[in-house]
């Protein structure tokens, strides 16, 4: 099939990207003392020659205690980071691509054994259902919390960057409070229902709005699965996940970046047998989506954290669901770590390689 609808320019607000294809936040966990510099610079400018045309950073954490799970996770706060920030902007920007930071806060997650210096913090001390971690955040601590996030998308505004993402997905601390599995609160940011649930991400949103104004291209990052229970579900209707996204989207999102592991894989089978995430995310909210998962593989990526490797397959899915516009953007991830000019070999019909764990272990 011809990949041209890939290829299509996309507008919204003041950014326009040359084609439609993102590069997905993958924690990489290898900047020094939290600091990025030249290497994450290089590492993200070779996919913006390669000609990716949206690249969303690592996550990148906000100025709170124990907000990230790894040692390498870059900060998004205090002059050296903002400064190794400043070079990475720039440095796609000379290369032609446009960038936004992911910023995060990964909550009570584990990573391995590695433990920070603070209590880690979350909704309710839990880390997953049933499963205590941390302590459980104070009004104070929440509030605190929220004008760190709106701080880390003001200076990424100020630092040069396109786009400005909060993860919201995949079990960490904003997902934690929309988990009924891991908020138990009974205060204004807890409740039976997902749109109570969703009070602290809104909030947050509407204080990122206010910090970088109403031109500035807001994403959210939004998943069912979790990396505690890949089996967890949000919103099992089309009606809970309109209470879910929506209120979002009216705080001020601009984009849904919909996580899936396999992007393919329909959200309500009984309802449609093909719309995705994304997708009913788009005809829900009627805000712009982008659709991410194992994008071009023929394995999920969650087989990457196994060592395994994946062959390319095909992309005719993914051409057939975007002539019809069923999302707006489609992310990519694996692929553009083993070879950061997958996109230009894609829009030139050469061959493309593989994914290689192996690749997981440098910046290159």
């Amino acid at each position: 099939m011809s990949t041209d609808t890939l290829f299509r320019p996309f507008q919204l607000k003041g950014l326009t990207l040359a084609n439609r294809i993102v590069m997905a936040p993958m924690t990489r966990a290898m900047a020094p003392e939290g600091i990025p510099g030249k290497a994450q610079a290089d590492y993200y400018s070779r996919r913006a020659a390669g000609e990716v045309g949206l690249i969303l950073t690592e996550g990148t954490v906000i100025d709170r205690p124990a907000a990230r799970n790894l040692p390498g996770i870059p900060f998004f706060h205090g002059d050296a980071a903002s400064a190794g920030w400043a070079q990475v902007a720039r440095a796609v920007h000379e290369a032609g691509g446009k960038i936004g930071p992911q910023i995060w806060h990964t909550g009570s997650t584990r990573a391995g054994e590695w433990q920070p210096a603070a209590p880690v913090e979350s909704p309710s001390g839990l880390v997953g259902p049933d499963d205590p971690r941390g302590v459980a955040m104070t009004e104070e601590d929440i509030a605190d919390t929220v004008a760190a996030f709106a701080k880390a998308a003001q200076n990424a505004k100020a630092l040069g960057f396109d786009v400005v993402e909060l993860h919201g997905a995949h079990g960490y601390l904003i997902d934690q409070f929309f988990w009924s599995g891991t908020n138990l609160r009974h205060d204004a940011f807890g409740g039976a229902s997902i749109r109570e649930r969703a009070r602290f991400a809104a909030e947050a949103v509407r204080a990122v709005r206010a910090a970088v104004g109403p031109d500035f291209p807001l994403l959210l990052r939004v998943s069912q699965w979790k990396q505690q229970d890949y089996g967890a579900r949000l919103a099992t209707t089309p009606e809970e996940m309109t209470d879910w996204l929506l209120p979002l989207v009216e705080a001020g999102v601009d984009v849904l970046h919909c996580s899936q592991r396999r992007f393919w894989e329909p959200e309500f089978a009984d309802l449609d047998p093909v719309l995705n995430f994304a997708g009913w995310a788009k005809k829900l909210t009627g805000a712009a989506t982008i659709s991410v998962g194992s994008v071009g593989l023929n394995s999920d990526f969650l087989s990457a954290f196994t060592g395994k490797s994946s062959e390319q397959s095909s992309l005719d899915d993914l051409i057939a669901r975007m002539d019809r516009n069923e999302f707006d953007l489609i992310a990519v991830g694996r692929a553009l770590i083993s070879d950061p000019n997958w996109v230009q070999k894609v829009r030139q019909g050469d061959q493309v390689q593989g994914f290689d764990a192996a690749d997981l272990k440098e910046l290159a």
